[in-house]
């Protein structure tokens, strides 16, 4: 099935209160599939976490499939605003420094449990849902995106050679950084995503 044929969950209204209810199951449901995975994440556990009944539950959500969608947009505005707070200046080789660190100190402040939030439901996702995979694949090209001008922006500063394949760079450095963040939530240290991101960055110094 073709992402532009699937058919997402109506947008809905609620009161300040019925938002606030709403945001509460979010932030449970986000919570527990990221401690416990998607699948083992139970409605009923939700409930429990976020202190609301079956019927609020499903007032909000027609099923754990909507509730899904939620916790990806939840964790994409999460992830994605932590990211894009240097990301929006990246102009020189001193600011990606600066997003490096923010990665590292990002999982360490975990303990290196629970990775990137948004790898994680991916990991879960992407091969059983297919309008969270869209989500999942919209939200990647976002963080994507706000890399390319990022190094586009550096490019035009004269701290990257003018004619460096931004959209190339901007997936390989991603790609790095998710698969050095996967790893270092499997071993329990930094190491791996503080090796990758520092192996794309002395990459781009050869493209000065």
């Amino acid at each position: 099935m073709a992402v532009s044929n699937l058919e997402y969950p109506a947008v809905r209204t609620f009161t300040a209160k019925g938002l606030a209810t709403r945001e509460r199951i979010v932030v449970a449901a986000s919570s527990l599939m990221l401690e416990h995975g998607v699948d083992a994440a139970k409605l009923e556990d939700i409930q429990a976490e976020a202190r609301v009944s079956a019927s609020q539950l499903y007032h909000y959500f027609e099923d754990k499939s909507a509730l899904i969608l939620a916790v990806i947009d939840h964790q994409t505005d999460a992830v994605l605003g932590m990211h894009r707070q240097i990301l929006v200046r990246l102009d020189s080789f001193t600011a990606l420094q600066e997003w490096r660190d923010l990665i590292v100190a990002s999982i360490e402040s975990n303990q290196c449990v629970g990775g990137c939030p948004l790898g994680s439901l991916a990991s879960g996702l992407a091969e059983s849902d297919p309008l969270a995979r869209a989500a999942l694949a919209k939200s990647f090209a976002e963080w994507q995106r706000m890399l390319r001008v990022g190094l586009e922006t550096m490019r035009d500063h004269g701290e990257l050679r003018a004619d460096i394949d931004a959209e190339s760079l901007s997936l390989s450095i991603l790609a790095s950084v998710q698969g050095g963040l996967l790893l270092s939530q499997t071993r329990r240290d930094s190491d791996a995503v503080r090796a990758s991101v520092d192996m794309a960055i002395a990459y781009l110094k050869t493209l000065r």
